[in-house]
């Protein structure tokens, strides 16, 4: 049913995607699915990394702890945005419809008075992808 996952993470707040990524290793378990790991980054450092490079190699060793942990594989993919806090959803929508993706697991939060004002980015990606989403709280 699912052959490709993606997963949208923040390496800086790694420990909040616990449910999502065991949520997305059971599935890519069950249907022998590839996982893709999406981080959205600038060129520029930022407070996981000095330069893309180091960058990628965190989200690379990040991939490959999930891969043991779950017995399937994790591909860690870099999506470059020139400015995240503008732009992340429609980075991340486009990557998302220029590949073969069957699912997206991403991790939610619970709903709060902020997000009157700042739209969460599962609730753009449910509103203009095709795409299967699954949000996990």
């Amino acid at each position: 049913m699912y052959d490709h996952i993606a997963v949208p993470v923040d390496l800086a707040h790694a420990d909040k995607l616990e449910k999502a990524l065991k949520v997305t290793g059971d599935l890519a378990k069950l249907y022998s699915a590839k996982v893709f790991l999406l981080a959205v980054s600038t060129s520029a450092a930022n407070e996981v990394s000095h330069d893309p490079e180091e960058f990628k190699s965190r989200l690379d060793a990040f991939a490959e702890m999930k891969k043991q942990e779950f017995g399937v594989e994790f591909v860690g993919v870099v999506v470059p945005c020139t400015d995240p806090a503008a732009d992340m959803d429609h980075v991340l929508n486009h990557w998302l419809h220029d590949n073969p993706i069957d699912l997206i697991v991403m991790a939610s939060h619970v709903p709060s008075f902020k997000d009157h004002f700042f739209h969460p980015h599962g609730s753009y990606l449910t509103s203009h992808t095709d795409k299967s989403i699954m949000l996990v709280r």
